[in-house]
């Protein structure tokens, strides 16, 4: 085999290595920007119930949080906790959300159903100017929030 050759060949060697290498080297970099979404995450907020606020179950009922499982495995939320600025609590209690579900966490009376769970508050809970939900797990380790008013894209 000739010089010529020889060299050509490990010039295309090396060249294609380095190429290769860039190549795998991107994917890995962008990942490590991306931020990580939550496998439990407060989906939507209805906060400020259409209609009259007139302290009716269906009044009550149209104030919701929605909560998302974004994973393939279903969750057990029992213990955990969405909570307002003044303190207001709701507790899950012997709820699994299943994967790839959402549940409707509304604040009046109701029959609890897999994608609709009632707070059986008779006052409003969310204020319609300004609020942050904040969802925390059985062990009260921050999960995930959303805010609205003075607070808004105040999402850890």
């Amino acid at each position: 085999m000739s010089k010529s050759l020889t060299t050509r060949r490990l010039t295309v060697a090396a060249l294609s290595a380095g190429a290769l290498t860039a190549v795998l080297a991107v994917p890995a970099s962008a990942a490590e920007h991306r931020p990580h979404r939550p496998d439990v995450q407060i989906a939507d907020v209805q906060y400020d119930s259409p209609g009259r606020d007139d302290r009716s179950h269906r009044s009550l009922n149209r104030e919701w949080v929605e909560i998302t499982n974004h994973s393939r495995r279903a969750v057990n939320l029992d213990g955990w906790t969405l909570e307002d600025e003044e303190g207001h609590t709701c507790t899950f209690d012997h709820y699994r959300l299943d994967g790839r579900a959402a549940v409707r966490v509304h604040t009046g009376v109701g029959r609890d159903t897999r994608t609709a769970l009632f707070q059986d508050h008779h006052p409003y809970v969310w204020d319609k100017r300004s609020d942050t939900a904040p969802l925390r797990n059985d062990r009260g380790r921050f999960v995930d929030q959303v805010s609205w008013g003075r607070h808004r894209g105040n999402r850890r």
